[in-house]
């Protein structure tokens, strides 16, 4: 039974200074139900921990759009400066990854790696950063035992013994010692609701409303009659006899495994220490998970997180997307339809506290937005005669970017707000385009573009949507703004076939048949194709 190294953190060379729009970020707290000015625990510095996948089995829309989230978030402190440690989780040992691989006849820890696999892939194609460390649960036992150690010795956990006195390999955590416990999930009701909290109290499970809970059942070890509180719940639990032999570990409690809880309380304070900035996770994992993970951590003498985040469901039509419901869409099965670009941008196109009905229509819009987004930056590049150096976009600091993006950021990770400034940054590049040729001052215009450009690019990339930055170059995903792969044959063809209706347009034009231009014109219109007319001719963007 092994332990891994004392980590090193290697993300801390290079830092930007930190940004002073940093001042003006405000987060929401789920414990306090408030948005609050966030001030890192270390100046310069913010730790994340973010709960990762139970790898049982293929990842869907609704598992990725957390990690979008927290990407999202991740990369607006760094923008900002910030020297972010992120760190997300594994769970590789659980009941229904032990179950499941024995009804498909694996080894449970072979059925872990092949998903966990395919759970990094489902990242990577997607653009999320990979986290600064990514620890698996079984690697972690010895930290799990010290720590369950800690909360006995501490007087708030027993260890069920049986009629000779033996340890059953049963250990709880005594929620009646702890008079904090319900404090994040609002039991206790110290905090006056908002709105928004209301509705994630609504949707999300809580202590007061556990009852028959689809999203999270009841762990069979919780439903013990050894407990001394209904409230109880596990540190440890003994194997059931169907568990294989190399899932059982022998600690001064008894022979067993983790209880799910145990595992990120231990995972989060080995990688991150004492209290550390940013908890986060799904809306689902509120409660029981993080309620008993606050607990335990606290109850064995740590401080728990600073501040507690949860990213809201996909949903469709109303209901959480679940595999379990029978309503997950799988990753590969979505991106088989759609590039992924255009599915990173439909699952980061809301608010990561708002939910986010899942549809043909979110996609549609996804897929517009790409067009528009990519038909700027092509056309921005080849009037300034070049695209700006990934190296010269990363380093664009939040304080350079334009006031409205920076403020919707700010504004609790605002990302509706911040695709608005966007878009009007790319309204007024393309306005600046179509006036390039009237210029006489030809050299300062074109570096109002490539400002533009350049900022547009930069705001992109916080949200990780960069059409010339990995992994979307490589995948081809960038269309026209790369200059390769399918979608920039899509939109050879389409330039081709405008270009003729303006060369059609612009002889009407000539033979003073304005009914003829006119109506080209509006033709084009109505297919989202914008028109500005210069001397030198005129060009064509997508609406």
């Amino acid at each position: 039974m092994t332990n891994t190294q004392e980590p090193q953190n290697t993300n801390t060379s290079g830092a930007l200074a930190v940004a002073k729009a940093a001042a003006g970020l405000k987060l929401y707290d789920t414990a306090s139900h408030a948005v609050s000015s966030f001030t890192p625990i270390k100046p310069g510095q913010v730790g994340i921990y973010v709960c990762g996948a139970t790898v049982q089995s293929s990842p869907h829309i609704g598992h990725i759009r957390a990690a979008v989230a927290f990407d999202v978030v991740r990369r607006w402190f760094e923008r900002l400066g910030y020297n972010v440690t992120f760190v997300r989780n594994v769970t590789d040992i659980d009941d229904k990854i032990l179950d499941k691989a024995a009804a498909a006849g694996q080894q449970w820890w072979e059925r872990a790696y092949i998903y966990e696999r395919e759970f990094t892939e489902a990242y990577s194609k997607l653009g999320v950063e990979p986290p600064t460390y990514e620890p698996r649960a079984t690697g972690h036992m010895i930290d799990m035992i010290d720590l369950i150690k800690k909360i006995i010795d501490n007087g708030h956990g027993y260890v069920v013994r049986d009629a000779d006195g033996n340890p059953t390999g049963n250990v709880y955590f005594d929620v009646a010692s702890w008079p904090h416990y319900g404090e994040l999930t609002h039991q206790k009701q110290t905090a006056v609701s908002d709105a928004a909290s209301e509705v994630t109290d609504a949707m999300g499970p809580s202590v007061d409303n556990a009852g028959n809970d689809k999203y999270n059942p009841v762990d069979p070890a919780d439903m013990s009659p050894d407990k001394h509180d209904p409230r109880d719940f596990a540190l440890w639990k003994a194997p059931k006899d169907s568990d294989p032999l190399d899932a059982r570990w022998n600690t001064p409690f008894g022979t067993g495994r983790p209880g799910w809880h145990i595992e990120c309380s231990a995972m989060s304070h080995r990688y991150l220490k004492d209290m550390f900035d940013i908890h986060g996770g799904g809306l689902d994992l509120r409660f029981p998970h993080h309620e008993n993970e606050m607990a335990q951590t606290r109850a064995a003498g740590y401080d728990s997180a600073a501040r507690w985040m949860h990213s809201a469901w996909v949903t469709a039509k109303g209901e959480k997307m679940s595999k379990s419901l029978g309503n997950g869409l799988s990753v590969p099965a979505v991106l088989a339809e759609h590039s992924a670009w255009v599915v990173r941008y439909a699952l980061g196109s809301v608010q990561y506290r708002s939910m986010l009905e899942w549809s043909d229509q979110t996609l549609a819009e996804a897929q517009s937005a790409y067009d528009r987004v990519a038909n700027f930056i092509e056309r921005a590049g080849a009037a300034v005669g070049e695209q700006p150096s990934r190296e010269e976009i990363m380093a664009i600091s939040a304080d350079a970017l334009p006031a409205d993006f920076v403020a919707a950021m700010n504004d609790d990770i605002n990302v509706s707000g911040a695709s608005a400034a966007i878009f009007t940054a790319i309204r007024s590049g393309n306005t600046l385009l179509s006036k390039l040729a009237d210029r006489a001052d030809s050299d300062v215009a074109k570096a109002e573009v490539r400002e533009a450009l350049v900022n547009v690019r930069a705001m992109l990339d916080t949200l990780g949507l960069d059409p010339l930055a990995e992994p979307w170059v490589s995948d081809g995903a960038a269309g026209g703004a790369a200059g390769a792969g399918a979608d920039s044959a899509e939109h050879e063809a389409l330039d081709k076939l405008v270009s003729e209706q303006l060369a059609e347009r612009a002889e009407a034009r000539k033979a003073k048949d304005f009914a003829r231009a006119d109506a080209i014109r509006d033709a084009l219109g109505a297919a989202g194709i914008a028109i500005e007319d210069g001397p030198q001719g005129s060009t064509w963007s997508l609406k």
